[in-house]
């Protein structure tokens, strides 16, 4: 982990290994940018689970075999681009359930400080041993105000949510996105990815994932969530569902007022 105050961005050589921890030599050099990532429609219900919601920490190795990359569709990384282009260069961005780490890495390529959140400590060794120039922090979905590294990175640019919020129970969610705006300042831009349902009438519904708990979101409601702590939706994208994803999904975008 890196000492409070260093620069956080990329530079050629921070990658120490792309691909699976454990699995073969590297194929993407160092400081170039992904092009793609986990074959379209691999997931993890193939039969080689273990049965339940045995959550993150016992499946990590698993999830690392199967998303070796930051995308597995383009439009997650042109919905990042457009998120990134919002935001100055050099600003600092939390990667809230950052997993194993590989779209933290993928913003501090584009110039900006990051730092990685996640839950599960065994994503957070696997991020740590590929990319040990990084800041990787224990912490849910709430704002890691506690920690000091987000306190010596100063006022947070933006905030990356992509497939956690789905983990953090409906009526949780008001004082999720409660705390991101406390500790934020205006302007301070914000994006959350997640599958959504789009009946009018719902705003939040159970489904089920081989991990752990979740739920889906009608996007027009998390919109007014969002709303109603600060935070003005700039944009959404609805991806419909194809073979290997079951149910649609929404990129959606907001600044802080």
């Amino acid at each position: 982990m890196s000492e409070e105050g260093d620069d956080q961005r990329m530079e050629p050589g921070d990658v120490t290994q792309w691909g699976p921890v454990t699995g073969p030599e590297p194929e993407r050099p160092a400081g170039t940018t992904a092009a793609g990532g986990a074959v379209p429609g691999a997931g993890l219900g193939d039969g080689d689970l273990p049965t339940g919601q045995p959550g993150y920490d016992a499946l990590a190795e698993l999830y690392d075999r199967r998303f070796p990359g930051p995308w597995e569709r383009p439009l997650d990384r042109h919905s990042l681009d457009a998120f990134a282009d919002a935001l100055p260069r050099g600003g600092t961005i939390l990667d809230l359930g950052c997993g194993t780490g590989h779209v933290t890495v993928e913003l501090a390529f584009r110039g900006f400080r990051t730092i990685g959140v996640d839950p599960s400590e065994r994503m957070l060794e696997i991020a740590r041993k590929r990319y040990p120039s990084r800041t990787w922090i224990p912490g849910d979905a709430h704002f890691p105000a506690e920690s000091s590294q987000v306190r010596a990175a100063g006022p947070i640019a933006g905030i990356v949510a992509r497939f956690s919020l789905i983990h953090v129970p409906p009526e949780e969610i008001p004082a999720v996105l409660a705390s991101w705006s406390a500790n934020t300042l205006p302007g301070c831009r914000v994006l959350v990815v997640f599958q959504c349902l789009l009946e009018p009438d719902l705003d939040a519904q159970e489904f089920d994932h081989v991990v752990a708990p979740a739920w889906r979101w009608n996007p027009s409601a998390l919109a007014r969530a969002l709303d109603a702590v600060g935070f003005a939706e700039t944009w959404r994208v609805i991806v419909c569902p194809d073979e290997g994803h079951p149910y649609p999904e929404c990129h959606l975008s907001a600044v802080r007022r």
